[in-house]
């Protein structure tokens, strides 16, 4: 069966310079637009992800950044689709009593085992979440945690270009969701 990637921005969604949008250029992956990326409510981003999986039939495998991590949680929730797997990088704490007030609705954190394979990567510098945090997502959601090291939110600011190291990853994932 073939696969469909869905690349998942975060909180203010990925620029042109961000390794998501870098991804979707080269290797064809599809955006799940959002109506508003700079005020998100999760009801309507988890409604967004909805269709969108729901358009792209079986074999979807999410790629997800930052809050689209926390988007993603609740989603499996409360979704009766079934996806092959989701790659879940530098997942923001929205249980933090930092985070930005005009994101509504993501918190609490769901930490209930997600019902598809799927692996987190973190940073052991992420001024988003801790690396004990991610763990601790990780495990919940009996995900596969691997950590890039000091690669901070994971984003367009560390110039990552292409990430091969996170493509591996994603590919990893795919042979694991067969």
């Amino acid at each position: 069966m073939p696969l469909t990637i869905l690349i998942l921005p975060g909180l203010g969604s990925s620029g042109p310079a961000h390794w998501q949008t870098h991804w979707e250029r080269h290797y064809g992956y599809r955006r799940v637009e959002q109506r508003n990326w700079n005020q998100p409510v999760c009801a309507d981003w988890v409604q967004a992800l909805e269709a969108a999986v729901a358009a792209a039939g079986p074999g979807v495998v999410l790629v997800a950044h930052s809050l689209a991590c926390a988007t993603v949680a609740h989603w499996a929730a409360t979704t009766q689709h079934r996806i092959a797997g989701a790659l879940l990088v530098a997942p923001a704490d929205v249980d933090r009593s930092d985070f930005p007030p005009e994101v509504t609705g993501f918190r609490p954190m769901p930490l209930a085992q997600l019902p598809f394979p799927s692996i987190v990567v973190a940073s052991t510098n992420d001024k988003y979440v801790t690396l004990a945090r991610a763990q601790q997502f990780a495990q919940a959601w009996g995900s596969r945690l691997v950590n890039v090291g000091a690669l901070g939110h994971i984003n367009s600011e560390m110039n990552l270009g292409l990430w091969p190291e996170g493509h591996a990853q994603l590919q990893a994932l795919v042979v694991i969701s067969k």
